[in-house]
C-alpha cells in the first residue's frame, strides 16, 4: 500500500468515528425537541451534515485509491446511513490498514513475492 493509499484509509477512519456520534447526537437531539423546549437539531444538523459530506468525500477517495470491489465501497458507504455505523466503519479500516501494513514488511523482507 502506498503512502497515498495509507492517507486516504486515515482521513476516512479519522472521519467515521464523529460522524457516527454526531449521528446519535442528531437523534437524541430530535427526540428531545419533540419531548421538551430544547431544540439543538438545527445545530446538530449542520454538523452531522459537514461531517457526512466529508465522510463522503473521504470515502470515494478511499475506495478509489484502495481500488475495493464495489461489495466493499457499498458496504462502507451503508455504514456511513447506520446510526453506530461510524464505529463499525473505524474498526475495520484499522483492520485494514493494519493488515496492510503487515503485507508491506513482509514483502519488503522478501517472505511473499506479491
Amino acid at each position: 500500500m502506498d503512502l497515498k493509499t495509507a492517507s486516504s484509509l486515515r482521513r476516512l477512519r479519522l472521519v467515521s468515528a464523529p460522524e457516527a456520534i454526531s449521528f446519535l447526537l442528531l437523534l437524541v437531539c430530535s427526540v428531545l425537541k419533540r419531548t421538551t423546549d430544547f431544540n439543538a437539531v438545527p445545530v446538530m444538523g449542520m454538523i452531522h451534515g459537514v461531517l457526512f459530506v466529508l465522510y463522503v468525500i473521504f470515502w470515494a477517495d478511499a475506495w478509489n485509491r484502495a481500488k475495493w470491489p464495489l461489495r466493499t465501497a457499498a458496504l462502507y458507504f451503508v455504514l456511513s446511513v447506520l446510526p453506530a455505523g461510524g464505529f463499525f466503519a473505524d474498526r475495520r479500516l484499522r483492520r485494514e490498514a493494519e493488515d496492510a501494513v503487515i503485507a508491506s514488511r513482509a514483502r519488503k523482507e522478501g517472505v511473499v513475492s506479491a
